[in-house]
């Protein structure tokens, strides 16, 4: 069997304590069957050198608090994805307020997730990021959802959507979801390489940085609606 790449991570906190929980819970546990390992490739304490290091570290995933020296965690994810690195980055925070998620998406990060998580809920957090998901702790996704359905716009905008091919129509509504290209493909009964070329292309015709905001557009117009 061939062994996957490790998932690298990288620890932004200004706690020490906190970045050495982070650590154990990461690394602690054996992966499940079939999956990659999970290593710590950095860590810092100070938010403008966390963006530094993803530079220079490139790892798969950046957990970054909200709360950093210098520049916070929203100004580090705003700087990684401004950049066009290829790291994804999981905001975590003690406060989980609706406002918080919603400005974690929009300066680009993949993930938003509170301090207090269970270790499980962190690892698999972790994971979903680094394969291309997006990830919301659960109370909270759950408020966005009420407030997007309350907010729906008028059928009409589904324009936006009209450029997409039916086929595109189907893998939008999978990702939106929050179902992983692996699982998109199994359902659709195709490859995950084509399912992954679907993706880019509704990222493409739609004007979206990544899968979080397609998350997002496909609540707004109402091309699924929470709890469908």
């Amino acid at each position: 069997m061939i062994n996957q790449r490790p998932i690298r991570v990288l620890l932004a906190d200004a706690a020490p304590m906190q970045r050495s929980g982070l650590r154990a819970i990461l690394t602690a546990a054996a992966p499940p069957a079939g999956a990659a390992e999970i290593v710590v490739a950095g860590e810092t304490g100070d938010g403008g050198e966390a963006a530094d290091l993803a530079r220079r570290l490139l790892p798969d995933v950046l957990i970054a608090d909200f709360a950093l020296p210098r520049v916070d965690g929203l100004g580090v994810a705003r700087a990684v994805t401004g950049a066009g690195l290829p790291v994804r980055v999981l905001l975590i925070t003690d406060h989980g307020t609706d406002e918080d998620a919603l400005a974690a998406i929009a300066a680009g990060a993949s993930g938003f997730l509170l301090k207090n998580a269970p270790a499980e809920e962190l690892t698999t957090a972790v994971r979903t990021v680094a394969a291309g998901g997006a990830v919301i702790t659960p109370l909270v996704l759950a408020r966005i959802l009420a407030r997007v359905a309350d907010a729906l716009p008028a059928p009409e905008t589904k324009g936006e959507l009209d450029a997409l091919t039916e086929r595109e129509r189907e893998v939008l509504v999978h990702v939106a979801r929050g179902h992983s290209n692996a699982e998109i493909a199994a359902a659709l009964q195709v490859s995950e390489t084509t399912i992954k070329t679907h993706v880019g292309h509704v990222l493409t015709k739609l004007r979206l940085r990544d899968r979080t905001q397609a998350v997002v557009l496909a609540y707004e117009t109402g091309l699924v609606k929470p709890g469908a």
